[in-house]
């Protein structure tokens, strides 16, 4: 594990689950929110973003966190040796959107740009869910099914699938188990849909 895609739908926990692997593995991490938009939400020009993602590619270790665009993803994917999908209920997406809103009335939410706009972020948020589900669900899972016989792939379809693969993360790589991002989780697991 030293190239890693960490990528699904919006408000999938995501951010905080890249981030726990990152202090795990000791990997670098490069979430994608922070390339693509600069403090206050002023988006990044494209082809600014597509020249950064371009030379994390090129080097030995990473973690990617999000989306970016479909030709960064898929070039991602097709460069890492190890893909993180969460696959989480719409549901749970959509509670962890509107938990993140409340929390980022306090303070930043993880992995975003300094002073990004809560409230126009969250709304696009709750529109891309549903466009994720439709557009890309389908080919994430077509990704997942077709590289697992040459990637190491994990496919999380729940709050609990998730501490646990962390928690093998940290046997694995750090000899214990991991603490504090149960907590993340704690209480948020729904009936898998699968």
């Amino acid at each position: 594990m030293k190239r890693v895609a960490v990528f699904g739908n919006a408000g999938g926990g995501k951010s905080t689950l890249a981030k726990r692997l990152a202090e795990l593995t000791r990997l670098p991490l490069y979430p994608l929110d922070t390339m693509q938009w600069k403090a206050g939400g002023v988006a990044v020009p494209h082809e600014e973003y597509l020249a950064v993602h371009a030379d994390l590619l090129r080097r030995d270790a990473w973690i990617i966190d999000g989306f970016g665009c479909a030709e960064s993803a898929w070039e991602r994917f097709s460069r890492a040796d190890t893909l993180v999908y969460v696959d989480l209920p719409l549901v749970t997406h959509y509670w962890w959107v509107t938990k993140r809103l409340i929390k980022g009335l306090w303070m930043a939410p993880e992995g975003w740009p300094e002073n990004s706009p809560l409230w126009s972020s969250t709304l696009a948020g709750y529109r891309v869910i549903p466009l994720c589900d439709r557009a890309l669900t389908p080919r994430y899972r077509q990704l997942v099914a077709d590289t697992a016989a040459s990637k190491r792939v994990h496919h999380l379809r729940s709050p609990a699938e998730m501490m646990a693969f962390l928690d093998a993360v940290g046997q694995e790589d750090a000899g214990s188990s991991p603490t504090g991002y149960d907590d993340a989780f704690r209480g948020q697991t729904l009936h898998n849909r699968h």
